[in-house]
């Protein structure tokens, strides 16, 4: 198997569409780091942090720059409801692994219920369709990751745990780890579980005001407050 078999190997800026600093997303600083310095990407790359830190905004705009549908689906998915993305995405160059699969899929829980009924009405001409709308929330995520995530690819997945409980994350982890396990797949995913943190193998960058640094798993300030908030709840409770 070749070293590196997975899609994307390094982002950086394009050159000939430089993002100005000064202009959202540009002053977020992930944003601003990844373009004035790249980023080197492995097989699992999981960004961390708080609401509003940009790592929703650096997967999205991987997505697209992939050529991701925004609202979620593969390369050949044009569901579109109101156009909300960044303009990252334009300014991005993904820096490709020579032989890799251009193949892909991009998961975000916030849209589903939209991309279900896309779904419906652009039905599949390649096996029986599923009745996602059927299903629970949970239920019916879980069953497109595990129907459409198959063999090569690049998965990209925006905060899934909203739509998990812990065992449908395990589960999902379950599904990440056998693709990666393959050896020409890789994972890209926002999250706030600190279980989909654990997935195997991943780099995990934490996100936040000081841009984007490598933690391992026991470091991240999102790990530590669950513990502590589950060893102690009242702790914080009473300050409600």
């Amino acid at each position: 198997m070749p070293a590196r078999n997975f899609p994307i190997r390094r982002l950086a800026e394009d050159a000939a569409h430089v993002l100005d600093r000064g202009r959202w997303p540009g002053v977020l600083p992930p944003v601003a780091q990844v373009l004035d310095q790249g980023l080197d990407l492995t097989p699992a790359t999981i960004f961390v942090g708080e609401n509003g830190s940009g790592k929703s905004t650096l997967v999205e705009a991987i997505a697209l720059a992939y050529g991701l549908s925004p609202e979620g689906g593969s390369t050949g998915a044009r569901h579109s409801t109101r156009s909300t993305e960044s303009v990252l995405a334009d300014h991005l160059q993904l820096v490709r692994n020579a032989g890799a699969t251009r193949r892909g899929y991009f998961l975000r829980a916030e849209t589903m219920h939209g991309f279900f009924t896309y779904l419906e009405k652009n039905p599949s001409t390649s096996g029986p369709d599923i009745s996602f709308h059927d299903m629970s929330h949970g239920e019916s995520f879980l069953e497109l990751a595990v129907d459409r995530f198959r063999g090569r690819g690049l998965w990209v997945l925006d905060e899934p745990e909203s739509a998990l409980s812990f065992a449908g994350c395990l589960s999902l982890l379950a599904v990440l780890k056998d693709l990666l396990a393959e050896g020409s797949s890789q994972v890209i995913m926002s999250t706030h579980s600190p279980v989909l943190a654990a997935l195997p193998g991943a780099q995990i960058l934490e996100v936040g005001p000081w841009g984007l640094r490598q933690q391992e798993w026991s470091d991240l300030d999102l790990v530590s407050n669950w513990r502590s908030f589950l060893d102690s709840p009242e702790r914080y409770l009473r300050h409600l």
